[in-house]
């Protein structure tokens, strides 16, 4: 169980949250002195950085861009007297990939992991009605020990470099906001919501979690702010009658409002958004409400210019209405956890979701993108290094899921990318994680992972543990492309024969399927990273998609084209893109949207 509270800041009659974006001091520390010269304190020497934003492409040297190690923030902030009487945490969207933060130079919080919120409760350490300094210590280096996975090398003059297992950029820094949260000693932790469908009504049950014994109640107000149910107890279920569903593309949300009582006085107030719907897993269907859909949407990344992984509102409102536009319902948070954001503007606007944990890199490859498919075996759980792993993989899954849980857009977990999964050991290794899963969902979420070609039917030890089969297939690309596209199909063919061959009888999801391509190549006839030959090989795969009824969701690799360390077969990163990184259509998009918009 956490020892924090992952609740999105709020302010109300109970609570305040007082936002932390702007200029932050900032400071390498590529000889790691920071903590013997006292830099927890007050940085020395310190440059301005953007917060929240990825720091690396606002340099003009390839050493900061690529700067591998420790590095720190700082920022100076007024806490008012009237809040002496609260409590107070700073929170961090995320701080990638790991930190530690200071108040007024001691040590608050620590954290692993570079997508998920790191919350400090600096209560004792701040100074009211005065100006107090927090300080962040982070470091970005790669191992096989956290997520994502990677290794870090020195190079000859001393410089670390990171070696990602994965194909995007390692932005990393402070990328998300940061708030400090006003609450009262006595306060809502957490909650949770299941819901029933009982023909025109819902049950909500419902669960708050709080530090104190006093007398909780539970609200729900529909979208004209009426009150609809009322409940007391940390625990129960209320009826919502003629109850509006959140649907695909058609959300309906309602205001849960939670409050703890000391008689007639109010101690704490958290309200929240929730969508009444169900998600089931039935036969080869993916039901929400009891009615399937079928998935159509992209992986994505969190990467613009300049900003990197920054989260940005005006990306974020850009990417929601390029998604809508070609007629897409879905995407996967590949490769990690997104900005919490993400999940409260799918709520609102119908999107599904399939959330993804940062396990990714987990077969030892910097090129693991052509690895995958050759049958490359680097024995990857079966390494001291195990252990370590699997306890952050556990900590980041939970993290997840309690952050994620109340969000109807999230209708499935993803609990890993392409790791290796033809032993014993993966075996073993992953149905620990599934069922830690399992037992921290309360609405019980479809749960699944993504497959790259090495897992085969015959030799795949791990497909057994989801419920629906996500694959990663690049036939036509990595996989005989070019003129041997009529080969690849073949191939493509030969394998999901051998997956129906199993009969499992669940659905199957495509979480990967696309071509590098340059947004101003076109060739008369097609050759590779030409537009002709994008549009060439997603007609090839929906036409095996279409021959397969188990086929439930076709999620195209990429939505836009994004960064990714250098390489000979990386034009200034992935170009997989059906837009490209500024967010304007390559000729797939339309391709895309003819196909999509037939689906309805």
């Amino acid at each position: 169980m956490l020892n924090f509270s992952e609740l999105y800041p709020c302010s109300n009659q109970a609570r305040m949250a007082q936002l932390l974006d702007g200029m932050w001091k900032f400071r390498f520390d590529p000889e790691e002195k920071g903590l013997q010269e006292g830099w927890q304190h007050k940085l020395p020497d310190p440059i301005s950085m953007p917060v929240p934003a990825s720091f690396s492409d606002f340099f003009t040297t390839k050493e900061e861009r690529d700067f591998c190690g420790d590095f720190w923030y700082e920022t100076e902030v007024f806490v008012p007297r009237e809040w002496e009487k609260q409590e107070l945490e700073i929170r961090f969207g995320s701080i990638t990939h790991r930190a530690s933060v200071f108040c007024n130079g001691s040590l608050t919080a620590t954290h692993e992991g570079g997508f998920l919120p790191v919350v400090a409760r600096v209560t004792d350490h701040v100074k009211f009605g005065e100006v107090n300094t927090f300080v962040v210590k982070a470091n970005n280096e790669l191992n096989e020990e956290s997520l994502p996975c990677g290794a870090t090398m020195v190079l000859s003059d001393g410089r670390k470099l990171a070696k990602p297992y994965f194909d995007f950029f390692n932005y990393s820094g402070i990328q998300r906001s940061v708030w400090l949260v006003s609450k009262p000693g006595e306060s809502i932790e957490d909650f949770s919501v299941d819901y029933e469908l009982n023909g025109e009504d819902a049950v909500v049950h419902y669960q708050i979690m709080t530090n104190g014994d006093h007398e909780v109640s539970f609200e729900l107000f529909d979208e004209n702010k009426q009150q609809v149910a009322k409940s007391t107890g940390a625990k129960g279920s209320v009826t919502v009658s003629k109850a509006h569903l959140w649907n695909v593309g058609k959300a309906y949300l309602y205001q849960a409002v939670m409050r703890i009582w000391d008689g007639e006085t109010l101690i704490d107030e958290y309200s929240s958004k929730i969508g009444i719907r169900t998600v089931k897993i039935a036969g080869k269907e993916i039901q929400i409400n009891g009615k399937a859909v079928y998935l159509k949407g992209f992986g994505k990344h969190e990467d613009f210019e300049v900003i990197g992984r920054g989260f940005n509102w005006g990306v974020l409102k850009r990417d929601f209405e390029c998604m809508k536009w070609i007629g897409a319902n879905c995407f996967r948070t590949s490769h990690y956890p997104y900005a919490e954001e993400w999940y409260q503007f799918a709520d609102e606007e119908g999107f599904l979701i399939i959330d993804e944990v940062p396990a990714v890199g987990m077969m030892r490859s910097t090129r693991n993108f052509a690895d995958a498919g050759t049958g490359k075996f680097t024995r990857f759980f079966e390494t001291p290094t195990v252990p370590t792993l699997l306890k952050n993989h556990l900590q980041a899954v939970e993290e997840m899921i309690v952050r994620d849980k109340n969000h109807p857009s999230v209708i499935a977990w993803s609990l890993f990318n392409e790791p290796e999964t033809t032993s014993e050991e993966s075996k073993d290794y992953f149905t620990a994680v599934f069922d830690a899963a399992r037992a921290l969902d309360p609405q019980s979420r479809p749960m699944t992972g993504a497959f790259e070609k090495n897992s085969q039917p015959e030799l795949c030890k791990c497909y057994q543990l989801c419920d629906f089969i996500c694959l990663n297939r690049y036939y036509g690309w990595y996989i005989k492309g070019g003129p041997e596209i009529v080969d690849a199909r073949e191939a493509f063919l030969i394998e999901m024969n051998k997956w129906k061959d199993k009969n499992l009888n669940i659905p199957f999801v495509f979480t990967e399927f696309g071509t590098d391509t340059m947004a101003a190549e076109h060739k008369l006839p097609s050759i590779m990273w030409s537009q002709e030959y994008q549009n060439e090989y997603l007609d090839m795969n929906f036409e095996i998609f279409d021959q397969f009824e188990f086929v439930q969701g076709e999620l195209v690799w990429n939505f836009a084209d994004f960064q990714t360390t250098e390489g000979i077969m990386r034009v200034n990163g992935n170009k997989k893109g059906i837009f490209n990184r500024v967010r304007q259509p390559k000729s797939a998009a339309f391709v895309l949207k003819k196909r999509w918009e037939s689906l309805d």
